[in-house]
């Protein structure tokens, strides 16, 4: 058999499997796409559940720094979620945040430097921030710790201080419904666009 009789028996591809081999720039820019506000909406979720939902579960507080006295780890702006402790736990090191006057509301959120007894044999905190060259003038006993630090989150308290609490629960209970419906709407929108390009990748029925 000569070249010229020669008969390929392979067939060629249609063009949709084309496409699927290769995707087009526009399929490409809707899975970007569709990946970044995936993740604008977990990581909004994971701070608004940081945030507000994990210290009420565990009867703590979430509180926002003012101050720079414990720069660099915690800058102004910075929301401290503080959570329940048992004095009798507290060691040299720990971050605690405690009344700077008993009773009062007021709150300091500061590292324990020194542990030692007053006079009537109550237990006392030396404390000092960071960022601050001394301790911290006055001790702090132990009815004035409102609890151990747990972790903190930066920038986040800077919205939390604009907002009265009435307006944090708006705020959250909003923020909560339109994430979700956003997250409704690209989920049938990707379900859409995946049927669509099914549909074309088999191309037109006989």
């Amino acid at each position: 058999m000569t070249a010229a009789g020669m008969v390929s028996s392979r067939r060629p591809s249609p063009p949709g499997e084309r496409r699927l081999l290769f995707p087009s720039p526009r399929a490409v820019l809707g899975f970007v796409g569709q990946f970044v506000v995936w993740f604008v909406i977990i990581a909004a979720g994971a701070v608004i559940g940081l945030g507000v939902a994990v210290p009420r579960i565990v009867g703590g507080e979430a509180l926002t720094v003012l101050s720079g006295s414990m720069r660099p780890g915690m800058p102004p702006g910075s929301l401290v979620v503080v959570r329940p402790v048992d004095p009798a736990t507290l060691r040299i090191g720990d971050v605690i945040t405690f009344q700077l006057r008993s009773g009062e509301p007021a709150v300091a959120t500061h590292r324990i430097t020194g542990i030692g007894t007053d006079t009537t044999g109550e237990r006392i905190f030396t404390t000092r921030g960071d960022a601050n060259d001394a301790d911290d003038v006055k001790p702090v006993r132990v009815v004035q710790v409102r609890g151990e630090r747990w972790y903190w989150l930066p920038y986040v308290g800077r919205v939390n201080s604009l907002l009265t609490g009435e307006q944090r629960a708006i705020t959250r209970l909003v923020g909560a419904g339109l994430l979700g419906g956003y997250a409704l709407v690209m989920f049938g929108g990707a379900v859409r666009d995946r049927r669509r390009e099914r549909a074309e990748a088999q191309g037109p029925k006989p």
